[in-house]
């Protein structure tokens, strides 16, 4: 009496001999493939760094440049131009830039101060401004406001 083996049969191999897959299962593994780059792309951070992350860095050293006049009792002026900004301090009857974490900066690429040619703005040894500015800056299509009220403050605005 011959024996057989329950895993075969007389057309070939059965399924569980053949280790391969089907096609509805190379699919899912592609698609489940495809969504994680996706992901994986659209998590990815500009090089450049986001707009609002460059108006952020911009209104908090400007913060710092009015409480450095607040506690040097030192008059310190902000000065932006469209490719940068920086700070200078009121020393020996003439204004010197400032170093360390106030010293000049350019903007990140792509990104620009419009519609400003040289604008400079004081803060006396109070805090307070000489005048309200109001800084705007764009980078490929958007722009956010970064706002110095005559009172001091900074704020960063959409």
């Amino acid at each position: 009496m011959p024996t057989s083996d329950p895993g075969s049969n007389a057309a070939g191999p059965s399924r569980a001999q053949d280790g391969g897959f089907t096609l509805v299962e190379l699919m899912v593994v592609i698609t489940v493939i495809g969504l994680a780059s996706a992901a994986a792309v659209l998590m990815m951070p500009d090089s450049r760094g986001r707009l609002m992350d460059e108006a952020a860095r911009f209104a908090v050293r400007t913060r710092a440049a009015h409480d450095a006049a607040i506690v040097e009792a030192r008059p310190v002026s902000l000065w932006v131009t469209p490719g940068g900004y920086g700070y200078d301090q009121w020393r020996g009857g003439a204004w010197t830039p400032m170093d360390g974490a106030l010293k000049v900066e350019r903007w990140k690429p792509g990104t620009a101060a419009a519609g400003v040619a040289r604008e400079r703005l004081t803060f006396d040894t109070t805090g307070l401004a000489d005048r309200a500015m109001t800084v705007t800056l764009t980078r490929e299509g958007m722009r956010t406001d970064v706002v110095v009220e005559a009172n001091g403050d900074v704020r960063v605005a959409g």
